[in-house]
């Protein structure tokens, strides 16, 4: 029977942001099989190169199976002393530049960084511009900022709001607000008066309320605020308030924040300011 447990490394010049996220993709495949992670990033010289390696040989010597390597490592040299490693390697650069630059009928500029690094200088300020927005506009805290937000993040709390906002800034520069509905505003089926000038930026999050209430257990437990009819009464009144004032939302239960951002940004039609 093959083994249900495999070690996996990611491999990279940088961050390893590229090759831990291709490489996730690909395994999400294979739910059956229980994957342990390893993020080798910045292997930018041959002696950090054959560091990894040991490091890779000796996971080897530990499983009768050989670890799985994802590589964005573009220096020919180092990949060559990856490759001698006791591991299978993917590497997901080498898969990918040369039917690109037979397609181009060029050579690639093979410049380490190059993932990550073109469009970035230009675009930080745009980042941290709107991670600034999200922090000083979380939960509520501060609604003067509204007029500048991209979207308004509705619902109770605990359903995913402040995560999705950070996201959006993080990943796409999108200023994002959130705003948490309280037991006052869910006693009527109107949105708070302070929402209302800006129905057209709001998106509401939803969730299961058994969902909720297993949340909330983890944080408060055994309170009234993490009880199952509370969590029911709140997901239902909010729920009422959302179709009632036509604004869309979606139901976060078992959908990554990756999921949840995606969706927003098609269905608010919002755009990506940053390249990567």
């Amino acid at each position: 029977m093959p083994d249900t447990k495999r070690n996996v490394f990611f491999l990279s010049d940088r961050t390893g942001i590229t090759a831990e996220t291709l490489g996730l993709s690909l395994l999400t495949q294979f739910d059956s099989i229980e994957f342990h992670h390893t993020i080798l990033p910045f292997i930018d010289t041959c002696d950090k190169a054959r560091h990894a390696v040991q490091k890779i040989n000796r996971a080897a010597q530990q499983t009768t199976c050989q670890p799985l390597l994802f590589s964005t490592i573009i220096n020919e040299k180092i990949r060559q002393i990856i490759a001698t490693s006791n591991g299978v390697l993917f590497d997901l650069f080498a898969t990918f530049i040369s039917p690109l630059e037979n397609e181009l009928n060029r050579p690639s500029s093979t410049l380490v960084g190059r993932a990550h690094g073109r469009g970035q200088e230009s675009h930080y300020k745009e980042r941290i511009d709107a991670v600034n927005f999200a922090l000083h506009n979380d939960d509520g805290a501060s609604t003067h900022d509204y007029p500048a937000a991209d979207v308004i993040l509705l619902g109770v709390s605990r359903t995913g709001k402040t995560p999705t906002c950070l996201y959006l800034a993080l990943q796409y520069g999108i200023k994002a607000a959130n705003y948490p509905l309280t037991e006052e505003d869910m006693n009527s089926r109107h949105l708070p008066t302070l929402l209302a000038p800006y129905q057209n930026k709001l998106f509401a999050l939803t969730i299961n309320p058994l969902r909720l209430h297993e949340i909330r257990e983890e944080r408060l437990p055994n309170s009234r605020y993490a009880s199952q009819a509370q969590c029911e009464h709140e997901v239902q009144s909010a729920e009422n308030i959302f179709r009632h004032q036509r604004v869309a939302f979606l139901d976060t239960s078992s959908a990554s924040i990756e999921e949840i951002a995606t969706t927003l940004l098609q269905q608010c039609g919002l755009q990506r300011r940053l390249l990567g």
